[in-house]
């Protein structure tokens, strides 16, 4: 892992795959659109290996790994805002996570806005067959999709990368974007 607290001033690509994350203490639902960003799909639930003792931190060498095999460009991880726009402790754990995700795998890495993801997840679940424990076990993934789907279209859009840098935040994680 790379110890420097300084953030380096990579761009975030214009094209080839991203990865999203929907950020768990317990579970990681991650998401990969194709290289031209067209689909989203959702790629797997990763257990984080040691919820009681450090966290994803033990998960380093899944992350570089999957990056390396799907030949990832970038991630967009999900920030977890309050309907009012206000944020919580869960918001700097996104934060220092897609931080930490971003030192380790040294890719771009962007926080995108993940409001009604879950709500979203349920709802396509909802519209398929699938039993209660597959879906409680594809829920994350999904929401994982979603916040994909979201962040793509944000850029078309746009015209622009959405989402916010890492290097908006403070050193306490916090936000330094209205």
């Amino acid at each position: 892992m790379n110890n420097d607290s300084t953030l380096p001033t990579t761009d975030f690509p214009t094209e080839g795959r991203i990865a999203s994350v929907d950020y768990g203490t317990v579970r990681i639902g991650i998401a990969i659109c194709d290289p031209d960003r067209i689909l989203a799909s959702p790629l797997e639930v990763h257990a984080v290996t040691q919820p009681d003792a450090g966290g994803y931190e033990s998960d380093e060498h899944y992350f570089c790994k999957l990056a390396a095999e799907e030949r990832v460009s970038a991630w967009v991880v999900g920030l977890p805002i309050h309907c009012d726009g206000g944020e919580s402790d869960k918001s700097v754990e996104a934060r220092k996570f897609a931080t930490w995700l971003h030192q380790v795998t040294q890719l771009p890495t962007r926080l995108f806005d993940e409001r009604f993801t879950t709500v979203a997840a349920n709802q396509k679940i909802r519209q398929g067959k699938t039993t209660r424990k597959k879906t409680k076990k594809r829920i994350d993934a999904i929401a994982a999709q979603v916040l994909l789907e979201s962040f793509l279209e944000a850029c078309r859009y746009r015209g622009e990368i959405a989402g916010h840098a890492l290097s908006d935040v403070n050193s306490e994680g916090e936000s330094l974007v209205d």
